[in-house]
């Protein structure tokens, strides 16, 4: 059996670089703000979108509207740029990986992504490779059959 790994799955303890300063814990504790109200799933069910900046601005366009960062944002906003936000967890182009699936079978996001809302900065805290979802899929009792994840085509 073939075994792959992937850089961008690797575990860090270094928090990811933003463009635009921004804290989950301050959204979700002070706003009360679900991972939903901002990561939008797409209609396929696969992926959750990375929020856009006419997103942000929905709150920001009262709430620390002259803070140096919303400032930031709704510069991308009118130049009608996205804001170039830097992934934290990114999954191989031959993984087929569906966000649906997972949420309905139970799995919190905490799963895989880590305790977000108690989090400043970000940064890759889960094992995200082959075998860091191998063990999730073999405690949890869901399947280990390779056509599940991968186009054997």
């Amino acid at each position: 059996m073939l075994l792959l790994a992937c850089c961008c799955s690797a575990q860090t303890t270094s928090p990811v670089g933003q463009p635009i300063p921004f804290s989950h814990k301050k959204h979700v504790e002070t706003a009360h703000l679900k991972c939903a109200d901002c990561h939008k799933l797409a209609r396929s069910g696969e992926v959750f979108s990375i929020p856009t900046g006419p997103t942000c601005m929905t709150c920001h366009a009262q709430i620390a509207k002259d803070s140096p960062a919303i400032k930031d944002l709704k510069e991308y906003v009118a130049e009608k740029q996205p804001v170039p936000w830097v992934r934290v967890y990114e999954i191989p182009s031959f993984v087929n990986f569906d966000h649906k699936t997972h949420l309905n079978a139970g799995t919190k996001c905490e799963t895989c992504h880590g305790p977000v809302a108690t989090r400043d900065y970000l940064w890759r805290e889960t094992d995200l490779s082959m075998g860091g979802c191998f063990n999730c899929h073999r405690q949890t009792g869901a399947t280990t059959n390779c056509a599940a994840c991968h186009n054997l085509e």
